[in-house]
Parts: C-alpha cells; structure tokens; sequence
C-alpha cells in the first residue's frame, strides 16, 4: 500500500519544482515509510511513497517500460498479475520486475484506456505515456483505494492519494463548496465526485480520467458498474456451497504477501467469515486481533474470541479506553475533509493494534452492503410495502401531519418512537431513505444553516446525491436499489475511506475480500429474497455459514463499532463540545445559525435529547474550520 501524488501541465513542458514535488511527497510519508520515489521530464512530475508488500527487491516507483516512454504511480495491490504477466509476455512484452506495478505499464501498451477491465484488485494509480501526451488516472471499481485531483487556472494538473497533498502544492483555492457543505451535514461525509473545496474532486469508483496536453479536461468516463442482474432460479443448498467457495478464493488470492499477514475479527458475521476461511486456506495459525470496551453494550470481544477458539488464531486483544476521545482533533489531520463517522476513533486503535503484529490484514468489509446486513434495510422494505398501500396524494399529506405532529421521543423505547417513520412514509422512496440516513434532517439542515449560506446554496438539497446515482441504477427493486445507493456513497464515502486513513496512518495495508468485484458481481445477482429474508439479513451467507460458525456469531443483533458519545458530551466533553460548536470559529464561517446551534447544545447536554450524532458532525466540522484557518 502506498501514496502517490503528481503535477502535470496540461498546456507545454513548463519545468515541475523537484522541491514541490518531493514536500507533495512527504506529506504522504506514513502511506509509504520504507521508500519513496520521484520522476521528472519537462511538464511531468510523478511521485510515490511505498509500503513494501510484494517484490521486496525490486518494486520502486515511479516504474518503466523498456524504454522509459511510459511510467506509473500506483497504490493497490492487483491480485490477477501474475495470469496477466503470462499473457502479456506471450504477446511480447519483457518484464525486469516480480511485482504487481509493472503490470499495469504493459498493460497500458497492449490495451490502452480499456486496461483497468483487466485488473483484479484495488488501486488508484496515475500513468504518464510520453508519446501519447497523454496521462491517465483510474481508481478501482468499489473505491477501496482513495484518488483526489484538481484542475488549476494556470493549466497545472494535480492528483494526490490524499487531500493534504494537493494542499501542498500551494495553489489550491481554500474556498469551501457550499453543495459539499450540504451534503456533509446530510451524510456525515463529502460523497464523491466533490470535496469539502470547490474545484477539488474525487475521482469516483469505477472511473477513469484521461488527461492529453493540450486539451481540455474532459469527465471521468465509468467503466464497470455493479450489475444486479438477478439469475434464474437455483436451489438454495447449491447457492449456498457456491457462495462459500467463492468467498474462499477472494480470500485465497489476498493471502500473497511477502510480510506477515493477518485479519481483523471483531466477532460480527462477515470478519468471522473472512477469518474461517483463512483458517481453512492456511497451515499457519491466522494471526487476529480485536479490540474491546469497558462497556458491554459495545464490546464484541467475546464472540471474537469464540471465533478465535475455534480456529485456533493468534489472537491478541487490547482494551480501548471508554473515554478515548484524545484523537478528536488528530481525525481532522487524518481526514482532510470533515468526516463524521465516530468509529474512526476504535478503527484507528484496531489499526494500531494490527500493526504489532502484521503489515496486511484482511477485513470483512463490505458485507452489509452486498449481503443486506444493516436494519435500515429493513425498515426501508417495510416502509416500502406501507407506500404502496395508499397512493402518494393521501400517503404524503397524512404521514406528512403525522410527522410533524408526533413528538420527537429520543428516551422512549423504540416502538413509540414513530415520527421519524411518519416522516419517511410521507416521502417518496428516495427520499424516505435518504431521510433515514441523514446525520441531521432536511429539517435539521434548514434551521442549521444561516439566511446568508442558504442563498449561497440556491435551493440545492443533499437528496441530489441519491437522485443522480438512482438514474444510473441497474435496477428498480426496492432492496437492490438502496444497497446500489450504499454502494456509490456510504461504502467508498464513509466505510472505505474511514478504514483506508487510519489504516494508513499507521501503514498498514487493509484487504477487502467481501468487495472482490467478482464476488459483488455474482452477489448482486442474488435474488433479493437470499439476501433479506423477513426479518434477517444476510440470509443466505448465514445459512452458508452455518457449519463453520456458532449460532451466536451468526444470529444475534448486529452491534456496530461504536462510541458513547451520548455521555461523552453530557460529561467529559461537556465543556470542550459547548466552546466548540458555539466558539469563534463556526461563528465567523457565517455558515449557522447561532441560535439553533446553542439549541442542540442545550437540549443534549439537559438530557432532553440526544443529539449526539449532530453534535459530533458539528465538533468534526469546527476541528476543520481550525485546522484549515477558516475560522
């Protein structure tokens, strides 16, 4: 795993600063500690950090072709490269190296744009093809691996694997995107293809940006999308042995390493499944690890260590301290951009934990999306065939009353807390799910922001978001639809992107088996009754799994990794969250409204409701404000 970064012109052969280049670098360091790597030609710059996984020796970048006319920076790992090596030396091409990179370099020879249809793996890599003046950026199909880059007015062209890269540069506008805005206090993160800055872009999933001097920057072009196509009918046992082996050679291409290896297991389905069947492909115990809480309503290290019995790991476990809340500000300099997913904190200590003992580990990432394992899955079929009970001109004005009119009951027990469902039967599906996704409401956001920001917006609404890809989408069932919509946002948004930074900043390579896009292929072609049946997600993959892993890793309540930040803010952070949400900083970005903000201050810390998703959405924003001297 690796940083990349670079700056082209896109106009001539103006000469690119070694020194510019190298403090771009250097930023990435803890992407890539063991070497780094720069390359320099008239109007080109590419460089890289490495973390050395593969080919030890011989895997420096920026790598060559035979005669230096083609070069690549690149972060990933491409698992199909030694089939692809064979057929590329079958047609002619001569390779110096062992390792993955040099792959892409051919591949670029023989099969042009259409060469990331290749590749197997993640990655995000830049090539520079000097007799075609051409340079070409593609990122992986699912996002697992990050790619930001931005266009200048004076014709210079940067990339970088994260955001602070280009910030080094220098000439990046800090000018902040009032969509983005918008849409971080609606998901808790900035979705691609926008950053949190205007004119700075994340290149998405599945997409591929080339970049020819002398031309005009043309869109990413898509070049795979998660197809859905439901099969014909197939028994039931033989799904389940299927899926199985499949799963089985996900895991056994990610297993090549010439360092130690390993998995996280949290004692939740999917991270149990990778480690079973690592087990089962390996001679060696599995080396796993977990973390744990003083507090059993969030500690799963039990039934990881069930997992851990079983299969006879070498399991370590660490203990994470209840009140951990000493990273806050660290996250703003891992995320770049604001980013409110309050398990980054436990993610990062996991991370850390892993590094002790391995530099690549295996997660079970990805399996709620694929396998319909989150309850919101669930709420949303149900709400769903409630919809289709009254057409939209009575369904929308009385749910509509109902929602407004039902008291907001935070402290009830969840049966009598009916508004936000109300809400969502008043909408139309999209929008009644991205209403139960949204970190603050439509409502919320409207009294959030200020008169002055709102006009800057012009009546632009998150829900866009889900809109665009819903155009695109594969398919119209209810279930499919919304996994499709996790997959284009929440996956490589939040759940990839948090997973990716604090795994890197402790150089630690993360594998996604569950996200083999073979494996997602044949997955979305389920048929949705296999994935969510009645009240159980992930049916078929239980079922599976049924002879490899106890009753109680398999059908208990899904736990989340999560942290209290309810008491947090009534009590060790009562004080730090009050200067903050309603200090200096967010009052000068003339983004909010005072009083609202003082409101959702008061109102959780009194015990009257629980706002701390909002208020930690607030404390995440406000460590971006400082950080970036927007304040």
């Amino acid at each position: 795993m690796c940083g990349i970064t670079g700056i082209f012109d896109m106009q001539g052969e103006g000469e690119i600063s070694r020194d510019l280049l190298s403090r771009m670098n250097e930023t990435q360091f803890h992407r890539g500690p063991d070497e780094g790597g720069i390359h320099l030609e008239p109007g080109v710059g590419l460089a890289h950090r490495r973390l050395s996984i593969i080919d030890l020796a011989s895997g420096q970048q920026p790598l060559f072709n035979e005669d230096r006319s083609v070069a690549v920076t690149y972060n990933g790992e491409i698992y199909n490269f030694s089939e692809l090596t064979r057929e590329l030396e079958e047609r002619g091409h001569r390779f110096r190296t062992h390792c993955d990179t040099e792959v892409i370099v051919h591949a670029w020879e023989e099969w042009g744009e259409a060469c990331v249809e290749r590749f197997r793996g993640m990655f995000a890599f830049a090539l520079w093809d000097r007799n075609r003046r051409t340079l070409f950026l593609a990122r992986d199909r699912l996002g697992i691996k990050p790619l930001y880059y931005a266009a200048l007015a004076d014709g210079t062209f940067l990339f970088g694997s994260e955001l602070k890269s280009l910030q080094a540069h220098g000439g990046i506008p800090r000018d902040l995107d009032p969509p983005a805005v918008e849409e971080y206090f609606a998901f808790g993160y900035v979705p691609e293809p926008r950053t949190i800055y205007r004119g700075v872009f994340k290149l998405p999933p599945a997409h591929r940006l080339t970049v020819k001097r002398g031309a005009p920057l043309p869109p990413p072009r898509p070049y795979w999308d998660v197809p859905f196509e439901v099969r014909a009918d197939v028994d039931e046992e033989s799904l389940q042995e299927e899926l199985l082996a499949r799963l089985e050679e996900a895991v056994r291409v990610r297993l090549v390493a010439e360092v130690p290896l390993g998995a996280f297991l949290s004692g939740g389905v999917d991270s149990s499944a990778v480690v079973a069947a690592m087990a089962r492909l390996s001679d060696e115990p599995v080396n796993t690890c977990s973390i744990s809480f003083g507090d059993p309503r969030f500690n799963e290290a039990g039934y990881a260590a069930m997992v851990a019995d079983r299969y006879r790991t070498a399991h370590r476990v660490e203990q994470v301290d209840p009140d951990d809340f000493d990273l806050v500000d660290h996250l703003a300099d891992l995320y770049d951009e604001p980013y409110a997913d309050s398990s980054a904190l436990p993610t990062y200590r996991v991370c850390e934990l892993a590094k002790k003992q391995v530099t690549v580990a295996l997660s079970g990432d990805g399996g709620d999306e694929n396998l319909a394992g989150y309850r919101r899955y669930r709420w949303h079929t149900y709400e769903e065939r409630m919809r289709a009970l009254l057409p939209a001109s009575l369904r929308r004005p009385l749910f509509g009353l109902l929602g407004r009119l039902y008291p907001k009951l935070d402290w009830a027990p969840k049966i009598f807390r009916a508004k936000s469902t109300f809400q969502a039967l008043g909408r139309d599906a999209l929008e009644g799910y991205f209403h139960s996704v949204s970190v603050l409401s439509d409502e919320m956001r409207t009294r959030l922001f200020s008169d002055a920001f709102k006009r800057e917006l012009q009546g632009y609404r998150a829900v866009e978001v889900f809109r665009r890809h819903a155009r695109n989408a594969p398919t119209d069932h209810p279930l499919s639809l919304v996994q499709y919509l996790d997959m284009k946002t929440y996956l490589p948004g939040d759940i990839l992107t948090k997973v990716d930074r604090a795994s890197m900043a402790h150089a630690l390579e993360v594998r996604v088996p569950i996200l083999d896009h073979h494996l997602v292929e044949w997955i979305s072609g389920l048929a949705p009754e296999m994935k969510l049946r009645g009240r159980e997600g992930k049916y078929l993959f239980k079922k599976a799994l049924e002879p490899l892993l106890p009753r109680e890793i398999l059908y208990r309540p899904k736990m989340g990794f999560s942290v209290p930040l309810a008491s947090w803010f009534r009590g060790p952070l009562k004080e730090r969250v009050r200067e903050a949400v309603l200090g200096g900083a967010m009052s000068r970005s003339g983004l909010f409204d005072q009083g609202y903000l003082r409101q959702l201050v008061d109102q959780h810390q009194s015990g009257i409701r629980d706002y701390s998703a909002s208020l930690w959405a607030l404390l995440m924003f406000e460590s971006f404000l400082r950080k970036e001297g927007h304040s």
